[in-house]
């Protein structure tokens, strides 16, 4: 009768042969330098560069630029319109998810393709639309001139066009997430009484939170780095139309360098930032996904 052997008395071929890796080890070695020095020549250089081109004035030049009027205009108008674009898409992603995964209706795939919508137009493209639509020359153009209502050119452009380009994050973050959790949990809820309410704030919500910030992180960092759109509908008047990304293009046609980059730097610490949130909300909705197909699979 054989004899098992323990596997501090395995054979190097036996060990090898649990090993699902086959490659030989300088194979692996030459793959993983490869994809490293990918990452450090078009990732982590440029990054570093930004910040040693806006502080190559010294500190003190460094905030000046960023104290510059129009650069704080600037920072000002792209929070403002992260604060709005943000929430509204948080509500649409919400009802649009929990509509897609918990019911089934007429028009459910068209709803779901229409999500994915912005990802295959060019922003460029979403902003012409909207100078088409409120444009001077546009569809209701006149009405607006008429009633003395500005949308391009002015605020409620930009907020529209960063909304058009945001989205689809949160919604398509949340929709494979409540699907895979199914409806056992909701159909119970109702079962004991609870109202579509008390459904969504009891139940729903706790149970995709993380996928929730997921989306909310991601929308955040696209509103405030958006660029074509924005640049489409605002017009480039400086101090009052300008979001950072435009105010850097400004700064930088100026050969106005460090003042450009210092203005970058602030979207380069948001980028490392949003990275790190990033990695928690994908882990922990990793880990609220693996919970909720075992919870279904028994």
């Amino acid at each position: 009768m054989s004899k098992v052997l323990p596997l501090q008395t395995a054979t190097r071929r036996d060990v090898q042969s649990l090993n699902p890796v086959t490659e030989p080890r300088a194979v692996r070695w030459l793959l993983t330098g490869i994809a490293l020095a990918f990452l450090a020549l078009f990732l982590v250089v440029p990054l570093v560069a930004v910040f040693v081109q806006a502080f190559a004035k010294g500190v003190d030049y460094y905030f000046e630029s960023l104290k510059d009027p129009d650069a704080w205009s600037a920072i000002k108008l792209t929070l403002m319109t992260a604060a709005i674009a943000v929430p509204l898409n948080v509500v649409f992603g919400l009802a649009a998810s929990w509509a897609i995964a918990k019911f089934e209706f007429k028009g459910r795939a068209l709803l779901t393709t229409l999500i994915d919508l912005p990802f295959s137009v060019s922003p460029v493209i979403s902003g012409l639309i909207y100078v088409l639509m409120f444009g001077a020359q546009g569809w209701f153009g006149p009405w607006l001139a008429a009633h003395d209502v500005q949308i391009i050119f002015a605020v409620p452009g930009i907020v529209l066009a960063t909304i058009f380009v945001t989205f689809p994050f949160v919604a398509r973050e949340l929709i494979p997430l409540m699907q895979a959790q199914g409806n056992d949990e909701e159909e119970a809820a109702h079962v004991l009484g609870a109202s579509g309410w008390q459904i969504f704030r009891r139940v729903t919500l706790p149970n995709v939170k993380w996928g929730l910030l997921y989306g909310v992180i991601l929308c955040n960092a696209r509103a405030m780095g958006e660029f074509g759109a924005v640049s489409v509908v605002s017009g480039h008047i400086r101090g009052q139309t300008d979001t950072m990304p435009l105010h850097v293009e400004i700064l930088y046609n100026e050969y106005n360098f460090s003042a450009a980059f210092a203005v970058a730097s602030l979207l380069a610490l948001l980028a490392l930032v949003t990275l790190a949130l990033k990695l928690l909300a994908e882990r922990r909705m990793t880990q609220a996904v693996t919970e909720a197909k075992a919870t279904a699979q028994n």
